[in-house]
Formats: C-alpha cells, sequence, structure tokens
C-alpha cells in the first residue's frame, strides 16, 4: 500500500497500475492524502474471458494535460462537485458489484455512463477541456449501434483526458466487433503487424459485419491493441 501511496504522487494511473486485475484508486479521508491508495479489488485471472481493445486516435501530446484540465474542472466546474459526492460513489458501488457477479449488462452501462459523465465535466469547465473528437464520437455511435443490434451491451467503451477510445468486450465478441471497426474505420495499414498490436488474432477470419454498419473514413484510427488484464509489474532480474 505504501508504494501506491508513492506511485500517487506522480498520477493517479500511477498507483492503479501497482497490482494485477481490476483495481480501485481509494479516496481516503486523512488531510495529508496519505490513505489515497490503491487495492485490488479481483486478480488477472476473475475473469479470464475480459478483454480490452484500444482503438488509437492520436498519440501525440495532448493540448490541455489531465493534471491541467482537472484543475481548472476543480475551480470552474459546477458539475465536478455533484459527481464527485454522489455519482462516482454510486457508480463504484455498482461497478464493484457486477465485476463480482461478472454481470457485463451492468458492468458496461456503468462504465459508459461515467465515461460521459466525466466528460461533460471537462465541458463544464471553464474555459472547457475538449478531450474527444469528431472520431471518438464515431466510436460511441458505432459502440451503441453495435450493442443495439444484438439487444444486450456486448462492448463498452471509456475515455479518459484523451480521444482514444479503451473498449471492454468478452472474448467471444472480439472477432466481430474488430470486423466492425474495420468496415467502419478501414486502414490501409490493417495488415501490417504494427496496426494491431498485442494479443494475436488471425484476421483472416474475421466474420462479415452486418450491413447496417457503414464507413465512417479512412485511416482515421492510428492503431490499435488487443490485450486482457494484466498480471501486475514483475521483478526482472539483472
Amino acid at each position: 500500500m505504501e508504494i501506491t501511496s508513492i506511485a500517487r504522487q506522480g498520477s493517479g494511473s500511477a498507483c492503479r497500475s501497482l497490482y494485477s486485475g481490476f483495481v480501485q484508486w481509494c479516496k481516503g479521508h486523512l488531510p495529508d492524502g496519505s490513505d489515497s491508495i490503491a487495492v485490488q479489488l479481483f486478480p488477472h485471472d476473475f475473469w479470464p474471458e475480459m478483454r480490452i481493445l484500444i482503438l488509437v486516435v492520436n498519440d501525440t501530446r495532448k493540448k490541455t494535460s489531465s493534471t491541467g484540465g482537472m484543475s481548472t474542472s476543480v475551480r470552474t466546474s459546477k458539475l465536478l462537485k455533484h459527481r464527485v459526492e454522489h455519482c462516482v460513489p454510486q457508480h463504484t458501488k455498482e461497478l464493484v458489484k457486477a465485476l463480482h457477479m461478472k454481470d457485463f449488462e451492468t458492468f458496461g452501462r456503468v462504465t459508459m455512463q461515467d465515461s460521459n459523465q466525466f466528460h461533460a465535466v471537462c465541458l463544464d469547465t471553464y474555459p472547457p477541456c475538449v478531450y474527444m473528437n469528431d472520431v471518438s464520437h464515431a466510436i460511441v455511435n458505432v459502440i451503441h449501434q453495435f450493442n443495439d443490434l444484438k439487444g444486450e451491451i456486448r462492448v463498452a467503451y471509456t475515455f479518459d483526458a484523451g480521444p482514444n477510445a479503451c473498449l471492454y468486450l468478452l472474448e467471444k465478441d472480439v472477432s466481430e466487433m474488430l470486423a466492425v471497426i474495420n468496415k467502419v474505420f478501414p486502414n490501409d495499414k490493417l495488415n501490417c503487424p504494427e496496426y494491431i498490436k498485442g494479443l494475436p488474432i488471425d484476421l483472416t477470419q474475421l466474420p462479415e459485419p452486418a450491413t447496417a454498419f457503414t464507413l465512417a473514413g479512412q485511416n482515421m484510427l492510428k492503431y490499435m491493441i488487443y490485450t486482457k488484464l494484466g498480471e501486475g509489474p514483475k521483478r526482472v532480474p539483472i
């Protein structure tokens, strides 16, 4: 726990990355923030079917940093106080329960709602912090369209302080989701080894996506990362 407290001085993301699997960054109650630490909720192999697709829209330096944007939000956003006091605790409670039950429907819905609300706070900030772009919003539309066609939530998106999408889905839906992404966002580098990084996947076995999905634009994605929950940091022998 002490090491996550140290890592948090750099960034919240750093403290969450010190454990494997599903990790919660606890708010804490002490004035000095020393009990604001990360704790592991479930190990990396708790939900082995869970997969992650990261759609990289832009990998350049952000115009507004996460730290700078949040500092401005704290000073100027009226929505942020309501989010912190009411919404985040409720979302956290719902997510932990959904994970425990392996309830992807609830997990996906709350994940997307929380992401949307975070970016609403960014827009409520003065001056506004605009992190998502047109491609980000096109990805959101595709995910909702995909879920609507399935009649249930199969894929969930979340966006941090940037335009890149992190998609959660189960292993059984990866091939179909990739087929849809490649149809809506075709890329000249599709067959390049560096375009889809991470876990191996046979692109020749992707199914034909539904005709409901239409082209959004060519080469809108920089690359993708296909992965799963990590095992956490490991000591590397010298």
